[in-house]
């Protein structure tokens, strides 16, 4: 499976979480290919941190893990489509539901959805 898979240079594959009961889409990450035969094989998102250089496991520190409802791949294999439960509600590392939370509106990004928890509740002093 993971052969079928178009890593690019860095050996990454973009991956879009989209929550499986609405469609919205909460967020993208890359995952490397340890990433995401973790996650078919755990059943709960894990992906590739390029600023950490290592794997992050969805909700490990936070709690707002996504549980994998399905897992298909698009027709040029380059970006991985990750159907998830979003345990907590919380997907983005500002506090909000979804990392898209900003909308082009005359000019400017307005933004169009609460912070649900802060960070520093979530993370504590990280």
């Amino acid at each position: 499976m993971l052969d079928q898979v178009s890593w690019n240079e860095n050996g990454l594959v973009a991956a879009i979480a989209q929550e499986a009961s609405t469609g919205r889409v909460l967020m993208m990450a890359w995952m490397n290919s340890d990433a995401l035969a973790e996650s078919l094989e755990s059943g709960y998102a894990t992906y590739w941190s390029r600023s950490r250089a290592q794997i992050w496991r969805k909700g490990e520190s936070s709690g707002n893990r996504q549980k994998i409802q399905a897992v298909e791949l698009d027709c040029d294999g380059d970006t991985v489509l990750l159907k998830v439960e979003q345990q907590g509600g919380i997907a983005c590392h500002t506090g909000r539901n979804s990392c898209f939370y900003r909308r082009a509106e005359d000019g400017n990004w307005i933004e169009t959805e609460p912070v649900l928890k802060s960070p520093e509740e979530i993370y504590g002093n990280e």
